[in-house]
């Protein structure tokens, strides 16, 4: 299991950084008491091996002075981590007080340890208490002049873990325009153009899935070079995409029923994009609706 502890200053971008480990695969858990820390780990850790659970295979903890004096016991459960050979990374955001006092005025939120005292003496305060932490951290990040882009970029280049790029999903969805488009689509493919294989009998009853179906699509020139241009468009906006931020890009293909030349479309593209190293995700939304009109 790979456990992240993301600590630091208040103000320095940890629930930022935290909606992106999420978007990597990450469970994370907010404002955790340090306490609780080694018995929750060894909790998740027996029901991810006793049931393979992936979704909780990668965890982060957000652990900081919000907890007040429940954070005194934070290197004591690091202690406890380190006997019980968990591996851990700890991850520490720093901001310099004038970019801090800054962001405080902006966001009019109170700072946690500000109750009785000025914002001054309250960061003083919380760089004492955060100084023995910020000693043992593995990656310390000012994000005093980082961009939140900059920022979300540093964090995958630091924890991503293959070597696919993880800060887009792509979902790439076939469907037949008869049972109307995708809602959540931000680029539509209409492959209706390519001969229909519905209309070859040996073919009728196969799916985009079945070599005669895939051979027969395929087979044509126009489908190639379509799918050509379509391949060059998406490898050039993509990256520009993953620069703005975008977390999910959703690609329909559509054909007149979804079950044939959309569902062979839509696996030869996600091949394609997942050789430069894209996550891509297929879904095959309308395959299994012609069945019984296909073997009529």
């Amino acid at each position: 299991m790979e456990i992240v502890i993301l600590t630091g200053m208040s103000g320095a971008g940890k629930s930022l950084a935290a909606n992106y480990l999420e978007d990597m695969g990450y469970f994370c858990i907010d404002n955790l008491p340090p306490k609780i820390l080694p018995d929750l780990i060894k909790s998740y850790t027996r029901s991810a091996y006793s049931h393979s659970n992936e979704s909780v295979s990668r965890m982060a903890f957000v652990i900081d002075v919000r907890s007040s004096k429940l954070f005194d016991d934070i290197i004591p459960a690091v202690d406890q981590l380190k006997k019980s050979k968990v591996q851990y990374r700890i991850v520490y955001l720093d901001a310099t007080d004038e970019i801090l006092i800054s962001r405080y005025k902006q966001s009019r939120r109170n700072h946690p340890l500000a109750q009785n005292r000025g914002i001054v003496k309250a960061l003083s305060l919380e760089r004492e208490v955060l100084a023995p932490v910020k000693e043992i951290a593995d990656d310390v990040i000012d994000t005093s002049t980082l961009t939140q882009i900059e920022l979300r970029d540093m964090l995958y280049a630091m924890l991503s873990i293959s070597d696919r790029d993880e800060r887009m999903t792509v979902l790439i969805q076939s469907f037949g325009f008869k049972y109307g488009l995708p809602v959540d689509c931000d680029c539509v493919l209409d492959v209706r153009f390519i001969p229909n294989p519905f209309y070859i009998s040996h073919l009728k009853s196969l799916s985009g899935l079945d070599d005669g179906v895939k051979d027969y699509v395929l087979s044509h020139a126009e489908t190639m070079a379509y799918m050509s241009r379509q391949i060059d468009l998406f490898n050039y906006i993509i990256p520009y995409y993953v620069r703005e931020g975008k977390v999910r890009l959703t690609i329909g293909v559509g054909c007149t029923g979804g079950r044939h030349r959309s569902v062979v479309m839509t696996e030869y593209l996600a091949e394609k994009l997942n050789e430069n190293n894209l996550r891509v995700v297929v879904d095959h939304r309308d395959l299994n609706k012609d069945i019984s009109k296909s073997r009529s």
